[in-house]
């Protein structure tokens, strides 16, 4: 099943919010006969877009190949929350790479915050301040209050406040968690706007970016002197480098990376404007996310709309009725919103690893990959795609840290990954519903 084309009409965005939102972008060419680049980015998302224009401000000629829109993926619908740090926890990352590696880690993740805030101030997009991490069980809050001292004392991160019951409850009025957090380093933007401005930004450095372009195959190089032929379906590109920037939609196009990095599904519903009522949500205008495995996120947009975001699903297709499949886990936390109305629903593809850390990796001799960004990939994967650009140029130390990590290949790889995760993804529904 091609993910690119199940769920979505062609060179159309999704019913989201967002997509009824968006700024204007008038639609880029189709890619068309033979070109000539100097590197062929494959995706038009925050990995690809930040490839780009990061190349393209260095003097280097580059094609941009995406099949729908530009933002038409993950970067388009997600929850828009800009998070701190890596997907896994600082003492999760010394155990798997020790101190020394574990501190660079979190370096890059505050680059990555400070890029993604530099590109949305110059593409105008506004960034609001704080994201919540919502705690179900005592438990979890006392590791949490652990790993904000140590963050504090070890790596120099002290933006984060630990909130009690009554505390988190006076900012999140639910009685559905135990305690919380608040990190007011981090933030929520509109992530449409977010990619689309990255798109403008990219083209004005003189990056091609061709919309309705599907890259059906690429025929590496192999060896000096040899050029890259990245086949799609009116054209092909010949190129020097490949940058790879698909993520869940990745498809075949390298069977290394698929069986590393698995395509699955989540779920987003926005609310009529709340109004008054937004208090009943939030008391300040942060972003919060909770400890489920298949974790609800939620915040308010400027109109006091509620954009919430869970539900699992067991099908690469999409539910028929994604709002009542999310309208479940929101009414969960909020049962006083029982009333109402959810005005948009939409789904959408991102890409998780077995270790929920990206996989960066090199399928060819000049070929770069960066996915499996594991739903904290709104700065990561913007970051994803300077290190790109800059090991394309030479200078790939950041990019060579982050493909170090292990990236263990799902059991039975890419044939067999997806019964696999069914199979563990009920697991864990489970345990969500029975509130292990």
């Amino acid at each position: 099943m091609n993910l690119l084309f199940s769920n979505d009409r062609l060179g159309e965005y999704p019913p989201s919010l967002y997509a009824a939102t968006r700024d204007p972008l008038p639609a880029f060419p189709q890619q068309r006969g033979e070109e000539r680049a100097d590197v062929v980015v494959v995706g038009a998302g925050y990995t690809g877009l930040s490839a780009a224009l990061h190349l393209a401000e260095a003097g280097r000629d580059v094609v941009v190949l995406e099949a729908h829109r530009v933002g038409f993926g993950a970067s388009g619908r997600n929850g828009g929350q800009l998070g701190s740090g890596q997907r896994l926890e600082v003492d999760d990352l010394e155990s798997m790479a020790g101190v020394e590696t574990a501190h660079r880690l979190w370096d890059m993740a505050e680059e990555a915050k400070r890029l993604t805030r530099d590109l949305a101030a110059r593409a105008g997009v506004s960034v609001a301040d704080g994201i919540a991490h919502a705690f179900r069980k005592p438990v979890e809050f006392d590791h949490a209050r652990a790993m904000v001292d140590r963050l504090s004392r070890d790596y120099g991160y002290d933006r984060i406040e630990v909130l009690d019951r009554d505390a988190f409850r006076a900012l999140v009025p639910s009685d559905a968690y135990a305690a919380g957090e608040l990190d007011h380093g981090a933030g929520h933007l509109h992530p449409l706007n977010l990619v689309i401005g990255m798109a403008r930004l990219a083209d004005a450095a003189g990056a091609r970016i061709r919309e309705l372009s599907h890259v059906h195959h690429i025929r590496h190089a192999r060896k000096p002197g040899e050029k890259s032929v990245v086949q799609t379906g009116k054209g092909r590109v010949i190129c020097d480098h490949v940058i790879l920037a698909a993520n869940g939609y990745l498809g075949n196009l390298d069977t290394h990376v698929a069986a590393r990095v698995m395509p699955i599904n989540n779920f987003i519903v926005a609310t009529e404007p709340l109004g008054a009522r937004a208090a009943e949500v939030l008391t300040r205008p942060i972003g919060v996310h909770d400890t489920k495995f298949v974790v609800n996120y939620w915040r308010l947009d400027p109109e006091t709309r509620l954009i919430f975001g869970g539900g699992e699903n067991v099908s690469y297709r999409f539910p028929a009725d994604i709002a009542a499949k999310v309208r479940k886990p929101l009414l969960e936390i909020y049962p006083n919103l029982a009333d109402v109305a959810l005005t948009h629903a939409w789904g959408g593809t991102l890409a998780i690893t077995m270790n929920r850390m990206p996989c960066f990796a090199r399928p060819a001799p000049n070929c770069l990959s960066a996915s499996g960004y594991s739903g904290h990939g709104l700065a990561l994967a913007t970051l994803a795609g300077k290190l790109m650009a800059q090991a394309v140029q030479g200078q790939s130390e950041g990019f060579d840290t982050m493909a170090a990590l292990p990236s263990p290949s799902f059991p039975g790889g890419a044939a067999l990954r997806w019964p696999l995760l069914v199979a563990g993804m009920s697991w864990y529904s489970l345990r969500d519903r029975l509130g292990f």
